[in-house]
């Protein structure tokens, strides 16, 4: 007997509720939680769902953004060649003998 696309995700939704094991109290407005009703049914997910897959995301995308920041600090910190070669001694640049 094959599964259906909803207990398919039924399954995959209790499977995360019994992996996270914590729970979030959240206080929203109505329209608010209207709105998130509208969205979770339209991926097919519960609110509860909803909001772990958004929060997961969103905690995923800032330890990528802190990852980020970190390796451009160092290498600003470490600089950067420009293939320039040395400058010419100042005496050299301004030769002013035949100024005297």
């Amino acid at each position: 007997m094959a599964l259906t696309l909803r207990e398919m995700r039924v399954i995959r939704d209790l499977r995360e509720v019994v992996a996270m094991g914590r729970n979030l109290t959240l206080v929203l407005d109505d329209e608010t939680i209207r709105r998130a009703r509208v969205a979770a049914a339209r991926s097919g997910l519960s609110i509860s769902a909803l909001m772990r897959r958004e929060l997961q995301r969103l905690a995923r995308d800032e330890s990528a953004y802190q990852l980020a920041r970190e390796a451009a600090r160092r290498r600003l910190l470490r600089g950067q060649s420009l293939g320039g070669a040395g400058l010419p001694p100042r005496d050299e640049l301004h030769e002013r003998e035949d100024l005297r």
